[in-house]
């Protein structure tokens, strides 16, 4: 994919009609961020996109508002059961805060929107469903259950929207998205977006759209450039010791800590709340009213640590994390990324520590030969390449030495919400 580079402009120049950017400034922004300024365009004149940027980069509104534009031209409303658009995304969370975008964006049109998503009654989505929505925004499972009820009919879908593309790969969603795809018309607008570009979302790329214009702001499945990294060698049985220590920082403000296992995850909070550490965790065991419950404690301040697995915690979008703590390395490098992209959001920097015993040191070396860079050197590695001098700064820095970023002031933010 070529790296495409695009000098931000205003929204008022891409083309975008009056009622979204007076939402737009309704909420304070006039500065595209660069996959917005790249992708917005084309989607508005009908091409299809591939858009590959980090997380935190505004993803979202990057197909948001143009889905938006397109649908709000339309003659009539949609049929029951029957909208107009298709917006998939992996986890409950992604699917919500992307639910509360089309909100946003959309409060100056006559468009309605439903968001469907398992651990919750199907009850109140069928009603939704029957008073026809505009657009959908799903998880594939819940989707696919409704699909198999004749609650919802693809059939005149016209918009579609992959999000977070590589995390459904990841998660093996992409059985059940060849299933939903293969009922949505062939003409139609299609966008694809991903944190990263493995070969796999290429295949997925050529099968389900037409022509796109690839939009890739950033080198793929490299994580942002404001997050300070660093990895800690540390025998299993001191993590949690290394883990308190780190999170008792004097930087530390906020943090998501990563576990590889739902077990693992609950195990950590229970020990931090031992140490007298407000923690909470989410991941697929708990309820949705469980995993809410705890977002909201966690983004008000109740809760200052968020212990998390990679699908619970895939997509948030809270900005002021301060931390993120790999307490276990995952298996998946493109995971490494994603995780890391929980912090440095909306322009400010952040610092991630991953914490590495002996058996994990396959693992950090896939991550950092995805990432081209060097987190850590072990004593009897004397030939690995040593971190080059404009990377010590951004690896070899202490837990604890960013500083978090402060929030940029409203009205000169660019929209980066649930991306």
């Amino acid at each position: 994919m070529t790296t495409v580079r695009y000098d931000l402009t205003r929204f008022s120049e891409l083309g975008l009609a009056e009622p979204l950017l007076r939402a737009i400034g309704a909420e304070g922004y006039t500065t595209p961020t660069p996959i917005q300024a790249g992708a917005i365009p084309p989607l508005l004149t009908g091409r299809d996109v591939v858009g590959v940027a980090q997380t935190g980069t505004g993803k979202t509104a990057a197909f948001v508002l143009p889905m938006l534009q397109a649908l709000s031209a339309l003659p009539r409303r949609a049929a029951p059961g029957e909208p107009r658009a298709l917006i998939v995304a992996p986890t409950r969370e992604l699917a919500a805060q992307i639910g509360a975008c089309v909100q946003s964006y959309g409060r100056f049109l006559h468009l309605s929107s439903t968001v469907i998503f398992g651990g919750v009654s199907a009850q109140p989505q069928l009603a939704a469903l029957r008073r026809g929505p505009d657009i959908v925004i799903a998880t594939p499972g819940r989707l696919l259950d409704h699909m198999g009820t004749g609650a919802v009919r693809l059939s005149g879908v016209i918009w579609a929207v992959l999000d977070e593309a590589d995390q459904m790969l990841d998660l093996g969603f992409l059985p059940a998205i060849r299933r939903i795809m293969a009922k949505v018309p062939k003409a139609r607008r299609t966008a694809l977006f991903s944190a990263t570009m493995p070969p796999p979302i290429r295949t997925l790329a050529q099968e389900f759209l037409h022509d796109p214009q690839e939009v890739s702001v950033t080198p793929a499945a490299r994580p942002a450039d404001l997050v300070t990294q660093s990895a800690i060698r540390v025998p299993a049985a001191d993590k949690r010791a290394a883990l308190v220590d780190i999170l008792r920082g004097k930087t530390m403000t906020s943090a998501i800590v990563f576990t590889r296992t739902k077990h693992g995850a609950d195990r950590v909070a229970r020990h931090l709340a031992q140490e007298g550490l407000a923690a909470g965790a989410i991941h697929g065991n708990k309820s949705q009213s469980q995993r809410e419950r705890t977002l909201r404690d966690f983004k008000n301040g109740a809760i200052a640590i968020l212990v998390a697995t990679d699908i619970a915690a895939r997509g948030l979008d809270i900005e002021g994390v301060s931390h993120v703590i790999n307490f276990e390395l995952p298996n998946v490098p493109e995971s490494y990324v994603h995780r890391i992209g929980r912090t440095a959001r909306a322009g400010a920097s952040g610092t991630a520590v991953s914490l590495c015993d002996d058996a994990e040191r396959p693992l950090l070396r896939d991550i950092e030969k995805l990432i081209k860079r060097t987190l850590i050197d072990w004593p009897d590695e004397p030939n690995r390449r040593a971190p080059q001098p404009n990377e010590r700064q951004k690896t070899a820095a202490p837990a604890g030495k960013s500083k978090s970023g402060s929030r940029r002031r409203r009205g000169s933010r660019p929209i980066s919400r649930a991306a």
